[in-house]
């Protein structure tokens, strides 16, 4: 069940059935550059993943990431949604990651504003915020498109180096 449509992209619950898709994303370099490496090697680990983590989220917030696909056929692009992460985040962050023959199509923006306008309209959050590289300039640009505006470096939980945290009002 999609969750969200946006003109080009469908957002809905991540599944089990996702894993390969979810097994090549995770282990995308860029994503382990910019994100993390999440130590997912198999479709079982990518299940027992997205069981962990995806669903989990579903179930403790009423949200979380989301499987973006594109409308008119169904392909998995990436994911983008809503987090709630805890200390140094202060609230709701927006998130997102797309397979590189993906990018640069304006996607991360549409499945973001999507996202944005949800944690507004649905969850009727004040305020939104991300987290993201300070190498990731990709990333920072579809940030300050979105709106946000660069806070502080924050250091996430078990992390060797700092991250930019970003927010707007919403």
């Amino acid at each position: 069940m999609n969750v969200i449509e946006t003109e080009r992209l469908s957002l809905r619950e991540v599944s089990e059935e996702d894993a390969a898709f979810m097994l090549e994303l995770l282990n995308d370099a860029d994503f382990i550059r910019f994100i993390a490496d999440r130590g997912v090697r198999t479709q079982e680990d990518a299940a027992r993943y997205i069981g962990e983590r995806f669903a989990e989220s579903y179930r403790q917030h009423g949200f979380g990431l989301w499987l973006v696909e594109t409308k008119d056929e169904s392909i998995p692009v990436g994911i983008c949604g809503l987090l709630k992460r805890g200390e140094p985040v202060p609230g709701v962050e927006v998130g997102y990651a797309f397979l590189p023959s993906f990018r640069s199509r304006g996607y991360a923006f549409e499945a973001a504003s999507a996202a944005k306008a949800y944690a507004r309209d649905v969850l009727g959050l004040p305020r939104l915020y991300a987290v993201v590289n300070p190498d990731n300039a990709v990333s920072i640009r579809v940030l300050e498109k979105l709106g946000m505006k660069f806070e502080r470096p924050v250091r996430l939980s078990g992390e060797e180096s700092d991250i930019n945290l970003f927010s707007t009002d919403l």
